[in-house]
C-alpha cells in the first residue's frame, strides 16, 4: 500500500487512515454493548433524550461510549497536524513515525478504558500520545518557518 508515493509507514496518511478506521471500530463496538444494555435495563429509545437516563447502564458500557467521544476529542488534532504535515511536505520518516505512535498509543488507550480502566495507565498512554503530537507539531513548525 502507498500512498502518494511512500509506503505505508513512511506517510503520515496512513495512520490518520488507520485512526479513523480504528474509531469506527469504536462506535461499533459501542453500540454493540449499549444496545444490548439499555434492553436489559428497561429503557425506551425516547429516555435516552433525557440528561442522565444512560446513567443507568452499567460502567463497562459507559467507559466505550466515553471512549468513543474521547476519539473525537484529541485526535482533531492529529488529523489537523497530518494534513498539515503532508500539505507544507514535512512529511519524514520521523513525522510518520511519531504519527504510527500516536495512533499505536491512542488504540492502547481505547483498549485499556474499554476493558480494565486502569487510570492510571490510561493516563500515562495518554500523557504519551500527547507528547508524540508536540514534538510532531515543533517539528513541523519549526522546519516550516525556518
Amino acid at each position: 500500500m502507498t500512498f502518494q508515493g511512500q509506503s505505508a509507514f513512511e506517510s503520515v496518511l496512513a495512520p490518520a487512515l488507520v485512526l479513523v478506521i480504528w474509531s469506527l471500530f469504536v462506535w461499533v463496538w459501542m453500540y454493540a454493548t449499549r444496545l444490548p444494555a439499555i434492553g436489559k435495563a428497561g429503557l425506551k429509545p425516547q429516555d435516552a433524550r433525557f440528561p442522565g437516563s444512560l446513567d443507568v447502564l452499567p460502567d463497562g458500557v459507559r467507559q466505550v461510549a466515553n471512549n468513543y467521544n474521547h476519539l473525537m476529542e484529541q485526535p482533531t488534532i492529529f488529523y489537523a497536524l497530518a494534513v498539515i504535515t503532508y500539505l507544507v511536505g514535512q512529511q519524514s520518516p520521523f513525522t510518520a513515525m511519531l504519527a504510527w505512535t500516536y495512533v499505536g498509543l491512542r488504540i492502547l488507550h481505547s483498549l485499556i478504558q474499554n476493558t480494565v480502566n486502569l487510570v492510571p495507565l490510561r493516563f500515562l498512554v495518554f500523557s504519551l500520545s500527547t507528547i508524540s503530537l508536540m514534538v510532531w507539531a515543533g517539528s513541523v513548525a519549526l522546519a516550516a518557518f525556518a
